[in-house]
């Protein structure tokens, strides 16, 4: 098992962007000095709480100032953007890279998103159009014949060549024939990951997600797989968690319920969740009463808190559980207190990842 990082990011309302986009920046450097393989970098627009509305540009300002950390997108919602657009954008960071890029793709998940860009999620149309635009992208990336690009959802031209001025689609990416893909999926049997089996991708299974939920995933991705003749290799799947270690397993749950999990949970995903896919997913049976579901349930059952052994013990377990997973992406939040953060990421690579790889 390898280690890496999911951040949305998470800060309150009313926060400064100013502070918080270097808050966020300071993680990514301190990660890839602890050794982290990997940082994914969320996309919203419409909310206060994940206040990235461009990752790239994030990934942009991080990449000088880290040295190995592979940074990604996570993700490049589709619906949010025009494909033409996207190709360039996405290949130039690729090139600035040089290759420490992998592109997370998806169909967007927040209701304020849909409706600045006029998607309806109950009819499932912003997910064919995801298809469609990343399709459209690999495509021009491939062989961007001359033409009208036109769909219900984009109408572009590609320009006929011109050699004397060298007007041309021209552009792309560092890594051929394109970056690798990483497509996020969070309910049951997911459709995206199995998308992600079919076509060879990185499969990511998001944090909202209780354990019996992550076990349909990697069906979902190995449906998928055989679809078109491939092997799913367990070791390219990414499975977010919220995690944190304390000097005691006692410590670190109190830390954790009265601190930054236990605040994002109750006034953000607590409130949210009801207006998207319920909070079905993350209990170990559907019947079980909603109110049921609070901070104090989570540290118990979903997030893995504790101290080094008692972590350690966790991703062992769970591992076990799903049938192994190849990478851990630690969910970011506000390292508040800082020093204790700062420790928790620490003792999770040099101390729990250990113990966890034998």
């Amino acid at each position: 098992m390898d280690i890496g990082y999911f951040t949305m990011p998470m800060h309150p309302p009313g926060s400064n962007i100013t502070q918080t986009l270097e808050d966020d920046l300071q993680q990514i450097v301190e990660l890839d000095r602890l050794g982290y393989r990997e940082a994914w970098i969320g996309e919203h627009f419409t909310t206060a709480w994940e206040n990235i509305p461009a990752p790239d540009l994030f990934i942009a300002q991080a990449l000088p100032l880290t040295e190995n950390i592979v940074l990604g997108t996570g993700v490049t919602c589709m619906p949010n953007h025009n494909p033409f657009v996207i190709a360039h954008r996405v290949a130039q960071l690729d090139h600035m890279a040089k290759g420490r890029f992998h592109w997370g793709v998806g169909s967007g998940g927040f209701p304020g998103d849909f409706d600045v860009f006029g998607f309806v999620p109950a009819t499932g149309e912003h997910r064919g159009m995801t298809r469609e635009a990343v399709d459209l992208v690999l495509q021009l990336w491939d062989d961007p014949a001359p033409g009208l690009y036109e769909s219900k959802y984009w109408k572009f031209t590609v320009p006929e060549p011109q050699e004397d001025i060298a007007l041309r689609f021209h552009v792309k990416p560092y890594q051929l024939p394109h970056p690798p893909i990483g497509m996020a999926g969070v309910s049951e049997k997911s459709d995206t990951l199995t998308l992600a089996g079919a076509r060879g991708w990185i499969p990511m299974s998001i944090n909202l997600a209780h354990q019996r939920i992550l076990k349909t995933h990697w069906d979902a991705v190995e449906t998928g797989a055989a679809e078109t003749g491939r092997t799913a290799d367990r070791s390219t799947w990414r499975v977010a968690r919220e995690v944190y270690v304390g000097e005691t397993t006692k410590k670190a749950r109190q830390e954790a319920i009265d601190g930054v999990l236990g605040r994002d949970f109750t006034q953000y995903f607590r409130r949210l969740l009801p207006k998207l896919r319920g909070l079905n997913g993350l209990k170990p049976d559907p019947d079980m009463p909603d109110s049921e579901v609070d901070a104090e349930y989570m540290c118990d059952n979903v997030w893995i808190v504790g101290g080094p052994d008692e972590v350690a013990e966790k991703l062992s377990e769970l591992n076990e559980y799903v049938g192994g997973f190849g990478v851990l992406l630690v969910m970011g939040h506000e390292w508040q207190p800082e020093e204790q953060w700062r420790a928790s990421m620490e003792m999770l690579v040099n101390e729990v990842l250990p113990k966890v790889n034998g």
